[in-house]
């Protein structure tokens, strides 16, 4: 489909991008450790890495994604998002303290002074994997609302989006990132209340949108069944307060911004703070959703990914939906720049300074510029490969850079004797990483009990 696009909202695309390379190098000074290029010399504000994780966290995958969820059910995929609170409170009382002690520079450093290098090496390893898979589908998500609104094909948009983000984060290094980050959020969030605002317009009076909402049960918020198919209230607590305490308690790409800040009270303080305001951050997405309901933008063979992408191009005036459609684009360069940065650092100080002990502070600068060249590469080619794997699926892209596993354990069960598979298939994500820690330490008991002597 080639849509009609007013210039204006070209423009503001293109200038949105100019804008943000050129925060990201404003910022950027030059380097003279591995240190200062991966975190900031340990000087950011709490406040600037508050929103940076937002930022981080929410990718394209909440912009087109959440509101589509909204639009098709209710509110209750708010219930994962107190959960995320509660894990960040965890991790502020519990994880950070450890992080503090000494000059760490990334979240598997501390493994090592209680397991030896080759469980930090191991760790860090399973970080570059998985988080490399996981965000090629979040960069490819943000590529559809490019493809929609520019004609261009999602491979194409994915290349834009790759090269501008890889620019800037290989010359600023976290700094740079952190403050494109900032201005990024306030892109999409000021999107996001636009497309509020004219979705209730559409609709009529927006009193009377949200009773008739009410009355259709689309504002409902808990849910205190325990189906395994659906976000309950103990799902999304437990297992939203799992999944935060994993992404910003282990996770380096969280944990590489708060050992930025200059002391654990502002890592507690950009934390907790993020809890707060990803659950402000949901519901204004799950307000559009609704609204977009009320005002019947929301037909049923329309894939829900598709519905706010959708809605931006046919229904705001020029000019705005380019500033939508830069939102949505801030959501996913935050993500590419934020990977870039943390892979690289994992690579550079848990792997490679490793195997090269003796290597000088220049020579670990050089090799972490060079990683962070190839990862942006790298999460380039992944998005184009997650593109081909998804075409002709209308599974919401923020439920499929959850469950990829699982979507695979469904197709298994169809085959002769693997039938056994088929709960996991139909397994609710939010369940996704208590059933993976069970796993886990299961794993590790067992080993324990077999490594005792006799």
């Amino acid at each position: 489909m080639t849509p009609h696009v007013a210039p204006l909202d070209l423009a503001v695309i293109a200038a949105y991008l100019v804008l943000t390379l050129g925060v990201g190098l404003a910022v950027s000074r030059r380097a003279k450790t591995a240190e200062d290029y991966f975190l900031g010399a340990r000087n950011l504000p709490a406040p600037a890495v508050m929103l940076s994780i937002v930022a981080t966290e929410t990718s394209a995958l909440t912009v087109i994604s959440v509101p589509g969820i909204a639009a098709r059910g209710d509110f209750s995929f708010l219930q994962l998002a107190f959960g995320y609170l509660v894990g960040r409170l965890a991790v502020a009382a519990w994880l950070l303290p450890g992080y503090f002690r000494g000059s760490q520079q990334t979240a598997y450093q501390r493994l090592q002074e209680r397991f030896g290098p080759g469980t930090r090496q191991a760790l860090s390893a399973t970080f570059l994997v998985t988080r490399f898979l996981a965000d090629g589908v979040r960069i490819f998500a943000g590529a559809i609302p490019l493809a929609l609104v520019t004609g261009w094909d999602i491979g194409g948009s994915i290349v834009v989006m790759g090269v501008v983000t890889v620019l800037y984060t290989f010359v600023g290094g976290l700094k740079a990132v952190v403050w494109a980050d900032v201005l990024q959020l306030a892109v999409y969030v000021a999107g996001g209340a636009v497309a509020l605002v004219i979705a209730l317009q559409l609709a009529g009076d927006a009193g009377g949108v949200w009773q008739r909402a009410a009355e259709a049960g689309k504002l409902t918020l808990f849910d205190f069944g325990f189906a395994g198919s659906g976000i309950g209230f103990v799902g999304g607590l437990v297992g939203g307060a799992m999944l935060s305490a994993a992404s910003h308690g282990t996770d380096h790409i969280v944990v590489q911004r708060l050992l930025a800040t200059r002391s654990l009270r502002d890592a507690r303080i950009a934390l907790v703070g993020s809890g707060v305001l990803v659950i402000l951050q949901f519901a204004l997405f799950l307000a559009v959703g609704t609204a977009l309901w009320a005002a019947g933008q929301a037909p049923a063979g329309m894939p829900g990914d598709e519905l706010f992408p959708r809605f931006v191009i046919a229904h705001l005036p020029a000019g705005l939906a380019g500033l939508l459609i830069a939102g949505i684009l801030a959501a996913a360069m935050s993500t590419i720049s934020s990977s870039i940065s943390a892979l690289a650092s994992s690579l550079t100080n848990d792997l490679y300074a490793t195997w090269r002990p003796l290597a000088t502070a220049a020579q670990l600068l050089r090799a972490g510029r060079a990683f962070s060249l190839l990862w942006g590469v790298l999460l380039t080619a992944a998005a184009l490969g997650f593109h081909a794997l998804a075409a002709g699926r209308d599974t919401p892209v923020v439920v499929l850079a959850l469950m990829l596993v699982l979507v695979f354990a469904a197709r298994l069960a169809a085959l002769p004797g693997l039938a056994w598979l088929a709960p996991l298939g139909a397994l609710s994500f939010v369940w996704y990483v208590p059933l993976g820690t069970a796993l886990t330490v299961g794993v590790a008991a067992l080993s324990a009990l077999r490594s005792r002597p006799a």
